[in-house]
């Protein structure tokens, strides 16, 4: 033991070597003593050694059904429907019986996405079957590593110090997956092809694991020092410790900052003033880590360096992030410029961006506006649309002028300017800022100055599916609208293996049609759109019976709710090779959307993806 940690004890107490069974309380209130290094560091091996391995089971399995998609694709690019039929049927009932069983269930009946409410508040969601299966073996497993003690130790104290010992280490080791589970750009997210709201959910589930393997490491130190203060009769108490300790205070510190960042991150109030708590949550988070790396330094205890990597890995993701949108937005002469337009309860938002970019289908960016709201907070956002379209050369003022006869008969280099545009539908915060804004211009257009972050997601390729069902509730047809485009495209091209689309859109009343209606458009006007895409419109709430009016039997209309499982069913019967089930929309309608694909993946080749 080190001077630092024998400071107080009485002179007896640093003597000699005694045996474990003859030490005082009060040596195993301090320091290492008592606390078991080698079982620390196993636990610490069995820890990253399962999560080594659920990424290995993982790697493989995205492996498997990429070779197996990929294969798919390239055998039916150039088929006709009835040839698809191979690939339409299950190889194997395991695959099939995982999916509806474990990886596509909800953890009981069809609740999975839809928010629970209580007295008016979010409670959250439920996470699904399997994400529950891997947070309880997660969970259990650091349980029965904390409980894994010497109950035979003749000395109590020596017992509730190694259950010091082995939570505080739990607790430093899980910080390093806490704060990578909880970044945009997060590694893992395209090795294993799982998205960041995925991680997300572990990332909340993890960071109470360690708030209360926090928790239990101060509740063994408060008890370890009551037994020893007890048989000290006049030495001060747990409050004189942590006053004239710095090393206890600043774990102190660490532990209250964890327990109201417990509080705090409730699903009730995260939803309250979403950009409230996010701000206040990474200020808190900032706050912990501070002091667990100095409680940790002071007391030379093993694993400070997982803080300090955590720490690392943190600011590292930030930089990430501000490189991306600096590189993305700002240009030699000028910024990003933004274009505003407001429609019904919502707003088309128009990114003239300075530089091209890499663009997949079901991507999603986070817009900044730092001149709308005071804070620095992001919101994230499907992309609808984007354009490569040339720009013209301004001036000769403006661009470099000749130097020479040559320069005059060369020709101008090729110019171009990437648009990205994103609907934002009006709620609360800063889409309410932003709507009422541009609803006062006299045009109901503005321009502005922003940034945009991204582009992240679109993991899911969809060419190899003969079949495409894309489900949108309200504002998600933004995500959908990249695809239909995407595989229209596709078609075309003959690169892909679809040849049937099927979008199903639902909204409250026909003013969302405003929404998209130029890129519908575009869609209409794509070759071979008749023979491929089908459009199926519901409007909950429309404003009088005579607007439903289908179009033609390519774009049907309905009034009333949508019902996922009579769709699947029916395009299921009539299906060209495997089919693929996708979603973006409310919670409860998502989870209908996932319901009905479950009911079919027995029966043939369904994969359902959200987002």
């Amino acid at each position: 033991m080190s001077s630092t940690h024998q400071h107080g004890l009485p002179p007896q107490l640093q003597a000699g070597n005694y045996s474990i069974c003859s030490m005082h309380p009060a040596n195993f209130t301090h320091g290492l003593a008592g606390v078991n290094l080698q079982m620390d560091s196993v636990t610490t091996w069995a820890l990253w050694i399962s999560i080594v391995a659920m990424c290995l089971i993982v790697i493989i399995a995205r492996l498997w059904q990429g070779a197996v998609a990929q294969l798919r694709h390239l055998f039916n690019m150039n088929t006709d429907p009835v040839q698809q039929a191979y690939w339409a049927r299950n190889g194997t009932p395991i695959w099939p019986w995982l999916k509806k069983n474990l990886i596509y269930a909800p953890l009981r009946n069809k609740r999975h996405n839809r928010n629970i409410q209580m007295a008016r508040l979010n409670m959250g969601t439920i996470p699904s079957r399997f994400h529950t299966t891997l947070l309880l073996l997660y969970i259990l497993s650091n349980i029965v590593y904390c409980l894994f003690l010497n109950y035979k130790s003749c000395n109590k104290s020596a017992l509730i110090a190694e259950l010091r010992g082995r939570t505080g280490h739990l607790a430093f080791v899980n910080m390093m997956p806490l704060m990578v589970f909880a970044g945009r750009n997060n590694a893992f997210i395209p090795l294993l092809r799982v998205s960041f709201d995925t991680f997300n959910i572990f990332h909340r589930w993890i960071g109470r694991l360690v708030a209360a393997e926090s928790i239990a490491h101060t509740a063994a130190w408060m008890a370890g020092k009551s037994i020893a203060d007890r048989m000290e009769s006049g030495k001060h108490g747990m409050m004189h410790a942590l006053q004239t300790n710095s090393f206890l205070a600043w774990g102190m510190v660490s532990l209250i900052t964890m327990v109201f960042i417990l509080i705090q991150a409730s699903s009730a109030i995260r939803h309250l003033a979403y950009e409230t708590f996010l701000h206040l949550h990474q200020l808190l988070a900032i706050l912990a880590f501070l002091g667990a790396a100095v409680h940790g330094h002071q007391g030379q205890l093993p694993l400070t360096n997982y803080v300090y990597i955590t720490i690392a890995f943190w600011f590292l993701e930030r930089f990430i992030r501000l490189w991306k949108i600096i590189y993305r937005n700002i240009g030699l002469r000028s910024s990003t410029r933004v274009t505003v337009e407001a429609l019904p309860e919502a707003c088309r938002v128009t990114y003239e961006l300075k530089r091209p970019w890499d663009i997949r289908p079901g991507c999603h960016v986070y817009a900044h506006f730092p001149t709308l709201t005071w804070s620095l907070s992001s919101h994230p956002f499907s992309i609808a649309w984007y354009d490569t379209r040339p720009t013209p050369y301004r001036s000769l003022e403006d661009e470099k002028l000749p130097s020479s006869t040559q320069d005059l008969d060369a020709p101008l280099p090729a110019r171009t300017t990437t648009s990205i545009t994103l609907v934002m539908s009006k709620k609360d915060g800063m889409t309410a800022k932003l709507h009422a804004k541009a609803r006062a211009s006299p045009t109901g257009i503005i321009t502005i100055r922003g940034f945009i972050e991204g582009p992240y997601g679109g993991q899911e390729s969809l060419h190899s599916y003969g079949t495409v069902l894309l489900f949108a509730g309200g504002v998600g047809i933004t995500h959908q609208l990249s695809h239909v485009r995407d595989l229209l495209q596709s078609y075309n091209d003959s690169t892909s293996a679809v040849r049937k689309i099927v979008l199903i859109w639902t909204v409250r009343s026909q003013d969302a049609f405003d929404w998209v209606h130029p890129w519908m458009t575009e869609i209409f006007k794509m070759p071979h759109r008749r023979q491929v895409l089908k459009v199926l419109l519901f409007v909950t709430k429309p404003r009088q019976a005579g607007d439903i009016v289908s179009r033609s039997n390519q774009v049907q209309m309905y009034g009333g709710r949508c019902k996922p499982g009579k769709i699947v069913e029916e395009e299921f019967e009539k299906r060209a090779g495997a089919m693929a089930v996708t979603v973006c929309g409310p919670g409860a309608f998502a989870d209908e959307v996932r319901a009905a694909a479950r009911e079919r993946v027995m029966e043939g080749v369904v994969d359902f993806m959200e987002e």
